[in-house]
């Protein structure tokens, strides 16, 4: 898995990062060590039946065309650390979501970034050999063969523990689509089973810096109940209470190893895919930048229909890409929900579904020292 600085896309090396903030090495930022008030939560505090449990990492990008097409996926009980500290009002953690992995890669919720080009015939298996329930995996987007659509009720396969599945995809629709699985979907999307699936176009152009960012509003009680814990979970009765960008609510969607700030220079063309993981429709909104919608569900968007905006409106499973230039004075400036109530841990604004657009040129400010200190970078 390739070491990854920023939001997953463009990538940004250590040596850069350390660069980019004036410091010898990344140990010395924010002032070599967290404030006291930003400990990790006491281990007491912790529930022990969960600690033999993996800890999630950030989704990597899996360069589908570098393995001839071929990935094999797995899904596992995990801990996931959703803003760890107890900044802007945390600690918020997930003592058990299932998170998908790729190959020898880590479990990430949500799960890894598969990425190929058009023309590919794509063998992604679902290996449920160690699992513990069923599972399938459908694709948004691409045109398939009915067998290989991952509805269990509706094509007659189920995954069951115990057994592996191949799934033969035609990567025949350029765009930025999702998977996800489709086994008691309320409850398993609950869990953190959605991951982005990106075809690029045989010509693709990639901009200066592209991300991909997905969003989405949770129900932390489906999550403490798997765990053991005391709570009771209705998907017809949700009510959500924690909101993240890549799986993480801020201040740690800024951190820049942990999280998904999206860094950029001076006049990048930047581009920047959008996906709904949830539920419920978020008005996506960046600050001092006007973007245009260029892409949406796998369909272009002919340039006459395009137009210079501020928010996007993205609905349950949908996918935007949107572009822009890195023009506005160089600085921080936020990404977030315009449902500003999902700009929040619980009663602590703000957090939540928030994340920034970072200029290289301000990474050695004291500002951004500080969002590094309430994110809890450490080196």
């Amino acid at each position: 898995m390739t070491e990854q600085i920023g939001a997953p896309g463009s990538t940004m090396t250590r040596r850069d990062f350390a660069k980019a903030t004036g410091l010898g090495g990344t140990a010395a930022l924010a002032g070599c060590q967290t404030p006291g008030n930003l400990a990790e939560p006491p281990q007491n505090q912790q529930n022990s039946a969960q600690s033999n449990l993996p800890t999630t990492s950030p989704p990597e990008v899996v360069d589908l065309d570098e393995k001839g097409g071929k990935v094999t996926m797995k899904s596992m009980p995990a801990r996931h650390d959703v803003h760890p500290l107890d900044t802007m009002g945390g600690p918020i953690e997930f003592p058990q979501v299932w998170a998908f992995q790729a190959d020898d890669g880590e479990p990430s919720v949500p799960g890894p970034i598969l990425r190929a080009t058009e023309g590919q015939t794509l063998e992604i298996t679902l290996d449920n050999t160690e699992g513990g329930r069923p599972h399938t995996l459908h694709f948004h987007g691409v045109r398939k063969t009915w067998e290989n659509d991952g509805v269990p009720t509706t094509t007659g396969i189920t995954v069951n523990p115990g057994e592996t599945h191949t799934y033969e995809i035609e990567a025949n629709v350029p765009g930025t689509h999702v998977y996800h699985c489709h086994y008691q979907t309320p409850r398993h999307l609950e869990m953190g089973m959605f991951g982005f699936l990106r075809i690029d176009p045989v010509d693709y152009e990639p901009a200066d810096r592209e991300y991909f960012l997905s969003v989405r509003e949770w129900d932390s009680r489906l999550h403490r109940q798997m765990a053991g814990q005391d709570a009771s979970y209705d998907p017809r009765n949700r009510h959500p209470d924690v909101f993240t960008v890549n799986g993480k609510a801020a201040p740690r969607t800024l951190h820049p190893e942990k999280g998904s700030p999206l860094i950029v220079s001076e006049g990048d063309d930047v581009r920047i895919h959008f996906m709904n993981g949830g539920y419920m429709s978020h008005p996506l909104h960046i600050h001092n930048h006007r973007f245009q919608l260029t892409e949406k569900d796998g369909g272009t968007i002919p340039p006459g229909a395009r137009h210079d905006m501020d928010i996007t409106n993205v609905a349950p499973a949908e996918r935007h890409t949107i572009e822009f230039t890195a023009d506005a004075d160089p600085g921080v400036y936020l990404m977030h929900c315009h449902k500003v109530n999902h700009v929040m841990n619980g009663r602590s604004y703000p957090g939540g579904m928030l994340t920034g657009i970072v200029y290289e040129s301000v990474m050695d400010s004291d500002i951004f020292a500080q969002l590094m200190e309430y994110a809890g970078y450490e080196g």
